[in-house]
């Protein structure tokens, strides 16, 4: 099934080529959903950019082009509006076809895209050794979207974890370990306890005494020459942080197929990315450091800025290992589209990386490299969020702490409603909410904003919420429960009718799923798929509460169980597209 824009553009293209030829084949008849309902449902506005290139009245233009304009399986009659809008009215008799078709298709209507291509998500990317914070919440949920929403696109996605588990911070740790747990060396079985002490103790060891500082540049000098008890250490350190990170990863829902890539593996490649750079030409030897200097950056007196690939001491920084993992997924990954969601002051990191890329000839036309600047959580105070004892709050107590609310919120309401109901069900819920809260909350903002962490409004029954979102589906269930009715036993002969307004207005809604899924695809606003789907829910919620389902006669009875089965349908597949789940009962 073809998406409706997609088709009508489509059309509208054939149509100008018609009517003012060949050349036009590559105007854009800039077709967008109308902004009034009493207008239409479509509205194209190509004319008005067409006047100065044919010399004519976008009102001719437009009046031209639809003589030659075929959409009488799709609309009624189109009409000239304004200056030379053109107005688009869908033909129920096709609303209800394109129902009936989804109605049997477990993917909505959603078609695979044409020419799907290698992508890869870098995501969530944390440090080892240093607890996630709450810095982490956007990396995790925005690239665990965008992989869910490309990968159920038809794409082929790698979701990679950059982990920082290679240099200098290194010594600190694995000297502290040696100290405190020799019996690691050992292969013994133990308990480092909680991942935030482990470093913070490391750090008060380092801070404190001159000879562990020496110690931890020796372990540095070993980890880089690959000595095997130093090795040996180094891998209890990330066993434990992938561990601990792998159970908040768990909580959250996020995928199981992130696969860990992180700084260390590229490390062994690194000499070869500055060889390469060396042999194209780019570097230049500033003070002992070997430098690539950048178009368009300047430092504070005006003057050329260079990105240092190799420090003068023959070290490398995070900019090679970035320039490594370019070339790593260019000519091993063989990848298309690599999409990074880092926080928004990586801006100028992404940009000089990426230039440097192209200018060695690993990004081309065909290979796009793109930077998803993220927006920071703030506190009520318009600063970013902390804990109570001023550092960044750890990711895993905002987490505990939603469900906790969640599950107050619902024990309450339980109380209310004189309802008995099972602890398993009511952790079940809890942590549903609680987490589909948080998750739904950071996603319906812009990525590129910034916003205030609240509970009470993330966890809110009305509003663009995920509780909101979760009841709309759960009302849908309860239809089903209360009527007997199961919902795939509807039949293939059962007719879709349209009568109301808002039975229309609902069919629109669940007909423009695949139109919001292809701008995510494009512009990676996971924010656009919770406004379509908070909007869903409040047109369903308005048909709900205007046509009755149960009570109403057939063939209406079965048109608007259909209806309301779409609707639960694709409020389910659109949050589990956003990595939340549903629930039958809340």
């Amino acid at each position: 099934m073809n998406s409706t824009l997609a088709l009508l553009k489509e059309r509208l293209q054939t149509a100008l080529v018609a009517a003012f030829g060949p050349d036009l084949a590559d105007a854009d008849p800039v077709l967008v959903p109308a902004s009034n309902p009493k207008f239409g449902d479509y509205q194209a506005n190509g004319a008005m950019g067409l006047a100065k290139r044919l010399g004519m009245a976008p009102k001719a233009i437009a009046s031209q082009l639809l003589d030659h304009l075929d959409v009488s399986d799709l609309c009624d009659p189109p009409e000239v509006a304004g200056p030379g809008f053109i107005n688009l009215r869908l033909k129920p008799e096709y609303l209800e076809a394109q129902l009936k078709d989804i109605q049997a298709d477990p993917r909505l209507g959603v078609a695979p895209v044409a020419n799907p291509k290698r992508v890869i998500v870098d995501y969530p990317s944390p440090n080892i050794a240093k607890e996630m914070h709450v810095g982490h919440l956007r990396p995790c949920v925005i690239g665990d979207a965008l992989a869910r929403i490309l990968e159920f696109l038809g794409h082929d996605v790698l979701r990679l974890s950059h982990i920082g588990d290679w240099g200098t911070p290194f010594g600190m740790l694995i000297a502290y370990l040696r100290e405190a747990y020799p019996d690691a060396l050992a292969g013994g079985e133990l308990d480092l306890g909680d991942l935030a002490t482990f470093y913070r103790a490391a750090k008060k060891r380092f801070d404190e005494d001159t000879d562990f500082q020496e110690a931890a540049r020796l372990a540095v000098v070993k980890l880089q020459a690959g000595d095997p008890e130093t090795i040996q250490a180094w891998k209890v350190v990330c066993d434990l942080s992938n561990r601990t990170n792998r159970k908040i990863f768990d909580l959250m829902g996020l995928s199981p197929k992130i696969q860990e890539r992180g700084e260390s593996f590229y490390n062994p490649l690194l000499p070869d990315v500055i060889a390469e750079l060396d042999r194209l030409g780019l570097l230049v030897e500033d003070q002992g450091a070997k430098c690539v200097f950048l178009d368009g950056f300047t430092n504070k007196e005006g003057k050329p800025l260079p990105l240092i690939v190799q420090k003068s001491d023959g070290g490398y920084n995070y900019a090679t290992t970035d320039l490594a993992a370019i070339r790593y997924r260019v000519t091993e990954d063989r990848v298309q589209r690599v999409i990074y969601p880092v926080g928004a002051e990586q801006i100028n990191h992404f940009a000089q990386i990426f230039q440097v890329g192209k200018r060695a000839g690993w990004i081309t036309d065909e290979t796009e490299f793109v930077h998803t600047p993220l927006g920071n959580i703030l506190g009520e105070d318009g600063k970013k969020l902390k804990s109570r004892s001023g550092e960044a709050a750890r990711l895993v107590d905002l987490l505990e702490e939603a469900i906790a609310r969640a599950r107050t919120d619902l024990e309450a309401r339980l109380t209310e409603e004189n309802r008995t109901e099972s602890e398993d069900f009511i952790a079940h819920v809890a942590n549903v909410v609680g987490i589909g809260a948080i998750k739904y909350a950071d996603l319906s903002q812009n990525r590129t904003s910034s916003y205030i962490f609240s509970y009470d409004k993330m966890l809110a029954l009305q509003g663009n919420t995920a509780p909101y979102m979760l009841y709309a589906y759960v009302r849908v269930r309860g239809i089903s429960r209360k009527g007997g009715i199961d919902f795939e036993a509807l039949g293939d002969n059962s007719r879709v009718v349209l009568q109301d307004e808002a039975e229309f207005a609902l069919a629109k809604s669940l007909l423009k799923f695949d139109e919001v899924l292809s701008a995510v695809e494009a512009d990676l606003l996971p924010n656009r798929l919770c406004e379509y789907l908070f909007d869903l829910s409040k047109t369903f919620n308005q048909f709900y509460d205007r046509c009755p389902i149960l009570q109403a006669e057939d063939p209406q009875r079965t048109s608007r169980l259909i209806l309301a089965d779409l609707t639960a349908r694709t409020i389910k597949l659109g949050l589990s597209l956003l990595g939340i789940q549903v629930l039958e009962r809340m």
